[in-house]
């Protein structure tokens, strides 16, 4: 299992609706995310900078990274477009984080 963290950004004022739409997470987008092997998904919102911090853990990297060119997964990025920072092709930014410690 690959433990993956990362941080995006949302538009001030946008935290409730963020948060809204991943409470009403589409059936099928959960069910994406698990077919490509992510496990053990959490998604924090730091009040004071807009920036969200998130951790997945994922069975293979290269499965996971398929991911991305889902019908679903291109779909759910639109939707999100409009309260975050994201790419030319509506992919959220997101700045992977590097790991320096864990405890079981």
């Amino acid at each position: 299992m690959v433990k993956k963290g990362f941080k995006m950004h949302i538009y001030p004022g946008m935290e409730a609706e963020y948060e809204r739409r991943h409470n009403e997470l589409w059936p099928e987008m959960a069910e994406m995310i698990r077919e490509y092997g992510g496990k053990n998904y959490s998604i924090f919102l730091d009040k004071e900078t807009d920036v969200l911090f998130g951790y997945i853990e994922v069975e293979d990297e290269e499965k996971w990274a398929k991911s991305a060119d889902t019908a679903i997964n291109r779909k759910w990025w639109d939707f999100m477009a409009d309260i975050m920072d994201t790419n030319p092709d509506n992919s959220p930014v997101s700045v992977d984080l590097y790991p320096v410690f864990h405890l079981d």
